[in-house]
């Protein structure tokens, strides 16, 4: 069975050529700091399964400014081209977010943050924004009886979509709203997607559980997988329609749906331009992304040796290829073993794009 067109095989071969070389190269173009496991809800799929008191403290603002002062900037060529994501938990629950915002501004760095929108008051956001904050992602799940069902708050919609309309207002923040598409709102989509047209959204990121942290505790909500068709094929519908920008996330190789539902070709980026400092210290990539994949810690090591000398289970991702069910799939020369955070502790794939797509492709 061929699932992909002669145009789509000779768009990921040279998009294979450029990723071989990067990897190579691999430049730093994303960091994640991770700076706080506090969160101010307490989602049914959150990953990372958040609570309102963590026992892990807080890293200290200092200490990630130091990694940034000493062990990154002296071997960036522009910090312009590094952009610095703050995430949780939720970043606002700490009060000096805009003092490390403007820390990074001053130093030439672009920041953004990942946010909930339940403390985003328009003052907070003005502080924000006078940071020097250059993007923002606000997550919404849902309608307001299905995103607040998902937040376990009946005031999360209501306030999320405060944040978006606070976006919608101004022009020096680059913004998008995340939807995670799940079996509760998957028939709403339309709907939500003309709500957010009204409330002023033009980029809009949509993706699917994976079965991890406190979402492994509610198997109902991932979408079965014969309807992975109708969320993508609604992405396309959104992207002819041109009122908003839909994408698909990074969360597969999608086969014929490669060049359609994203700006570019699927290619996991993790370790090799996207790096994190998690709470602890570790060095990982995404912060999604498994303990048995971490690569070091900055209270142990230099973080730009781990860069440059570690992650060699991402830049070489062959043995995925000796583990099911990429051992014997067609389509590991472009999928490279899918997402690094889709695999668990023992190295497992624990959701393939393929299969729910297509079955197995032999």
């Amino acid at each position: 069975m061929s699932i992909l067109s002669l145009r789509q095989r000779m768009g990921l071969e040279l998009d294979r050529r450029l990723r071989q070389n990067l990897k190579g190269l691999h430049p730093l173009r994303q960091l994640f700091w991770e700076c706080t496991l506090r969160c101010n809800l307490r989602c049914k799929h959150c990953g990372s399964d958040c609570k309102m008191e963590e026992l892990t403290p807080d890293m200290p603002a200092a200490d990630f400014l130091r990694v940034i002062d000493e062990e990154i900037t002296p071997h960036v060529p522009d910090t312009h081209k590094v952009l610095i994501i703050i995430s949780g938990g939720e970043p606002l629950v700490r009060s000096d977010i805009e003092e490390v915002g403007r820390a990074l501004y001053e130093r030439e760095y672009p920041w953004g943050m990942v946010t909930n929108g339940l403390a985003l008051t328009p003052e907070r956001f003005h502080r924000l924004c006078a940071a020097g904050l250059r993007s923002m992602a606000v997550s919404l799940d849902g309608l307001e009886d299905d995103h607040n069902w998902m937040r376990g708050d009946e005031h999360s919609y209501q306030n999320a979509m405060r944040a978006i309309r606070l976006l919608a207002s101004q022009r020096q923040v680059i913004w998008d709203v995340v939807t995670c598409v799940n079996n509760r709102n998957i028939n709403y989509l339309p709907q939500l997607r003309d709500t957010l047209y009204e409330a002023g959204v033009r980029n809009w990121r949509l993706f699917t559980i994976f079965p991890a942290g406190r979402a492994k505790q509610h198997p109902d909500l991932l979408i079965p997988d014969e309807r992975l068709h109708e969320v993508l094929d609604f992405i396309i519908e959104c992207r002819k329609d041109k009122r908003i920008h839909a994408s698909y996330a990074c969360e597969g190789f999608l086969g014929g749906y490669e060049g359609k539902v994203r700006d570019h070709l699927y290619h996991c980026a993790a370790g090799i331009s996207v790096a994190s400092v998690l709470i602890d210290g570790s060095i990982s990539a995404c912060t999604s992304i498994r303990g048995k994949y971490y690569q070091g810690n900055i209270y142990k090591e230099h973080f730009w040796d781990v860069w440059e000398n570690g992650f060699q289970s991402y830049r070489d991702r062959s043995w995925m290829k000796k583990t099911e069910p990429c051992s014997s799939c067609k389509m590991f020369r472009y999928c490279e073993g899918g997402g690094m955070h889709l695999r668990d502790e023992e190295g497992h794939l624990m959701q393939c794009h393929i299969q729910k797509l297509y079955g197995e492709i032999r």
